[in-house]
This record gives C-alpha cells, structure tokens and sequence, in this order.
C-alpha cells in the first residue's frame, strides 16, 4: 500500500529521525511542506471526505451566498468546492491561522475569479474571529478537534447563527469511543493504517506525543449533543473510517 506523494509535495518524514521527545503539533512551515502526504497517510478517508465535500457544495449552494472553510490547511476542500458549485454570485472564504499553511493553499487554490468557478478569498485568521455571515454552506474538517474543548460550544453556535435557513454544516473529526474495547481495537486498527502506509514506530510514537495536548477527540455522541443544541434540525454521520467520521448538520 506504500504509495509516492505527488511531485509537488513532499514525504512526511518529521518524525523519522529524531530520538528526543517532539514538541507539540503545531502548524508551521515543515508542517506545511508534508501536509497533503501527512494527511493521506494518516487519516483514513480523507480523499473521500474531501471529494464528497465539494458534492455536498454542489448540493447546498445558493446563488449569491458563502461557503466558509475554516481551517483550510493546503485548501483541498476549498479546490473539491469550486469543481462542483456554479451558482452565480456564490464564493468560498477559506480561513486558517498558520501564514505557512495559507501560503501553500494559495498556491494549490489559486483564488481569483474565473469564469466557470467561484473565487476563493483567503484569510489568515483564528476562526473564532470570523464572522459567519450568509452561508450556504459552513466546512470544518478536523479543525474543531484543535479548538479547546471549553469554546467548542460557542464556535458551534456562531457557525448556526451565520448559516441561512436549509444551509448545512460540514463537521469532519478524530472520534473517541464511550466503549473501552471498541475504542482499543479501532486505535489498533489505525495504527495498522500508518504502519502500511510507511510510517515506522518510532514517527508514530512521536507524532502522537506531539498531538497528545494539541487533538482533542470526543464521541459522535457528543458531538450530537452540541449540534443539537446549537439548534440544528438533521444531523447525520454520513461518512465513517475507523476513528475519523463527518457529520452533516442541516439548519
């Protein structure tokens, strides 16, 4: 299963060498330079969430309304957006906190106008700065595992009150399991999923120490909760890999 990154991205190998502890994840320039590989080979799904992403946007978009990619890394979802939606007078905001990331999504996006896609603004900001405002659509994929717990709740909310009526949220997360041994035999299946993918013991060990204070995961059931009370009327799982799962929640 052991596949080759595309040419312009390259090999994750942060963890590969070093025998001292890591420091905590963070989202920097070597972050940003291994992303797209990172990414494919630890999160099982990920091309499918990203891919059925831009179908969603294709299905919830309006006219002259804002689709929001909060947390948009190297801009994958914001790039599957574009190739589905064509309704006149609609644009995606992508918003991400790290300049390094930003850079590199504005060289994989390309924003701008064109005349068979929307344009894509970028925005290097802290999402919980942004004001949600008018959108069709709202994307946080395996973003809000990175916010601290105590204002999940509040991001959440806002992210309701800027959707309009019909628009939906797009939550893609890390799970955790209420059951001990389900969570044991799906965590031990992932690391099955990394070691195939050609990561060693020794850059598993270590990005995990590295994200152990950084990822926060919480149940579906949880997550449930919480978009229930922001006031969402159908919130579903709609797509599952092991411990990574995306809800759609529709206003």
């Amino acid at each position: 299963m052991k596949k080759s990154p595309p040419d312009s991205q390259q090999r994750d190998r942060l963890y590969a060498d070093s025998q001292q502890a890591p420091d905590d994840f963070v989202f920097d320039e070597a972050v940003a330079q291994v992303f797209d590989d990172m990414i494919r080979r630890s999160v099982p799904g990920y091309a499918q969430v990203v891919a059925m992403t831009g179908l969603l946007a294709g299905h919830f978009a309006k006219a002259d309304s804002v689709a929001y990619d909060l947390g948009c890394s190297s801009g994958a979802v914001s790039r599957a957006m574009r190739q589905f939606v064509q309704q006149p007078g609609f644009r995606i905001i992508a918003v991400d906190k790290s300049e390094a990331m930003l850079a590199h999504c504005h060289d994989l996006v390309q924003p701008g106008t064109s005349a068979d896609r929307p344009p894509v603004e970028l925005i290097c900001a802290d999402i919980r700065d942004i004001t949600i405002h008018n959108a069709s659509l709202v994307c946080l994929n395996f973003t809000l595992q990175f916010i601290p717990l105590a204002q999940r709740e509040e991001l959440i909310q806002r992210i309701f009150s800027g959707l309009n009526p019909g628009g939906a949220l797009v939550l893609s997360e890390k799970i955790a399991f209420d059951n001990a041994g389900q969570q044991e035999l799906i965590s031990q299946l992932h690391l099955d999923y990394k070691r195939a993918h050609g990561y060693s013991a020794l850059e598993i060990s270590h990005k995990r120490s590295a994200l152990e204070n950084v990822l926060l995961a919480e149940t579906l059931s949880t997550h449930r909760q919480r978009l229930q009370q922001a006031g969402f009327s159908l919130i579903t799982v709609w797509h599952q890999s092991l411990n990574f799962a995306s809800l759609l929640a529709v206003k």
